[in-house]
């Protein structure tokens, strides 16, 4: 079982704190709900892994922030033809670490590129990662073009848009004209 990792996020950021390690995504259930894995993949853990980097750090202003850097792939299932690929997961996030009541300030006066959170006294890193990948994700993965295999051959006769209506037209009952 992976050992979950709990900072204080203020007192981290300000005395530069460093984590690193690697985790398994099956320790993610928002996540795996997402992926193209085997069920199977799901109860053996072995749905892959992600390594991680955190650390804390002053932004240009002075305030405390967390920088976060994941690596890995996960296997997602392509929006076009309900096959899986793999998807890479390479991404740095700056987390600017706000008190509850200035979260609003924060966002309207920082930059675009650094997104403000709530410091906790006992931040779930396993979760801050999560967060993190799940809105990296693509709101519909899908293959690049080209890459897609379709999911069912069709022959020559339900090619028609209307081959279909053909087979109600003999069914008891039915008279279509």
């Amino acid at each position: 079982m992976f050992a979950r990792h709990f900072i204080d996020s203020l007192d981290f950021a300000h005395n530069g704190g460093e984590l690193h390690g690697v985790a398994p995504l099956s320790e993610m259930p928002r996540l795996l709900d997402l992926l193209a894995i085997p069920e199977t993949a799901h109860e053996s853990g072995s749905s892959g892994e992600i390594s991680f980097f955190v650390s804390g750090l002053p932004n240009v202003n002075g305030k405390p922030m967390l920088e976060v850097t994941v690596n890995g792939a996960c296997q997602l299932r392509c929006q076009r033809c309900l096959g899986s690929f793999t998807h890479p997961i390479n991404l740095v996030s700056r987390l600017l670490l706000a008190r509850a009541g200035e979260i609003d300030e924060f966002s309207v006066e920082e930059d675009d590129e650094v997104d403000s959170i709530v410091a906790e006294k006992r931040l779930d890193v396993l979760n801050m990662i999560e967060e993190e990948i799940l809105l990296s994700l693509p709101f519909a993965p899908k293959h690049p073009l080209g890459d897609c295999k379709p999911a069912v051959e069709l022959t020559q006769a339900s090619k028609h848009p209307f081959a279909a209506l053909e087979g109600l037209k003999n069914l008891s009952g039915f008279k279509i004209k």
